[in-house]
């Protein structure tokens, strides 16, 4: 019996999360994999409850568990907390606790919506990268942080550390994954500035010594930045440290035509995942049936794939995706100026996605 975790949170993230796990439910079905679910809180939902973003219960719960889903967190209702209450620090901290400092994030065009993107169609068709983001280090986590009064002065401070631990095994995921794609890897960088990319590139340089099949570049990421706008169909595995991780995903998935089509994992080496849609809460259409789970189904698919070691079914999910958008259906964000059909709500989307999952 495989244990998962799922963790609404906040905004739209119930509903999203609410059409995955039914996904997830009806593909682990078909490939006779028994599921328990438990269900908990995390962000705002588990401040107003518990007082706090995340709850020793619910960690411990996390740890027990092969795999957890998660929705979203965060609102403007927690904004105004101290930095260290927030919402986001529940999502920062189950990830610390449970060691998953590798985030991948797949960006792919399907075909259906290569128009949706701001980019024209030839620039966008046959993008499939996939951004491997470090995720427990660097400016998010470094000491010394905060504010103070320096010479009667409000001053702040972020410190970016890094050692050659955690590059090395982040790199070693990046080349992995692109052993199992076109052996490409772009390294993304500050090293004509920053100390810490020096180190990088050392490192990732070391470790690429173990994969000689694997081709390696670097790449500065303020002209990386431009490059994925003016040719993202020549990447094929991006890796780099949490800050520029965090910034070039999102451009990437805007790239795609939404981010309610981007998934994300969070994997370590403790063996659980965590699996979330890269949107956020989206607390303005929350309650509305407006929201795309899209983005959080791909992520039950990536659940299936990496933590459940089931990929047919995985690619049966992403399948079911690709059958829905060829059919014409799009939720709010993905129609397009001039569509005559209807947008679809997310409980609708959900039912046409199993409707093609059972076929």
């Amino acid at each position: 019996m495989h244990r998962i975790l799922v963790l609404p949170g906040d905004g739209i993230g119930p509903e999203v999360t609410r059409e995955a796990r039914r996904v997830l439910e009806a593909a682990a079905q078909t490939a006779r994999l028994p599921l328990h679910f438990d269900e908990g809180l995390i962000g705002g939902a588990a401040i107003d409850a518990h007082g706090t973003p995340l709850s020793d219960e619910t960690l411990a719960v996390a740890r027990g568990s092969r795999a957890v889903l998660l929705g979203a967190v965060g609102g403007p209702k927690w904004d105004k907390l101290p930095v260290d209450r927030r919402a986001e620090r529940g999502l920062l901290r189950i990830r610390k606790e449970l060691g998953l400092f590798a985030n991948l994030r797949p960006a792919q065009v399907f075909p259906a919506l290569a128009g949706a993107s701001t980019l024209r169609r030839e620039v966008v068709e046959g993008i499939d990268l996939l951004v491997v983001r470090e995720l427990t280090g660097g400016l998010y986590f470094g000491e010394p942080r905060g504010q103070a009064i320096v010479d009667g002065r409000r001053e702040a401070r972020n410190t970016m550390v890094y050692d050659e631990v955690e590059i090395a095994r982040i790199a070693r995921v990046a080349f992995e994954s692109a052993r199992r794609r076109r052996r490409e890897v772009t390294h993304v960088h500050k090293a004509n500035v920053l100390e810490v990319s020096q180190l990088w590139v050392q490192v990732v340089e070391e470790v690429a010594k173990d994969f000689p099949d694997v081709e390696l570049r670097h790449q500065l990421v303020d002209s990386m930045a431009m490059l994925l706008l003016k040719e993202p169909a020549a990447y094929d595995v991006i890796v780099t440290e949490n800050l520029f991780g965090d910034i070039l995903s999102d451009e990437a998935a805007m790239i795609t035509g939404s981010l309610g089509m981007l998934p994300s994992a969070s994997l370590g080496e403790g063996g659980v995942g965590l699996y979330e849609p890269v949107h956020g809460s989206a607390p303005d259409i929350a309650g509305r049936d407006v929201a795309n789970p899209l983005a959080a189904i791909l992520s039950a698919a990536m659940l299936l794939e990496h933590s459940l070691d089931a990929p047919e079914a995985a690619a049966a999910v992403r399948s079911a995706v690709e059958a829905v958008l060829a059919d014409g259906h799009r939720t709010a964000d993905l129609a397009a100026p001039g569509d005559r059909a209807k947008p679809v709500g997310c409980r609708a989307m959900g039912d046409l996605v199993l409707q093609r999952l059972g076929r």
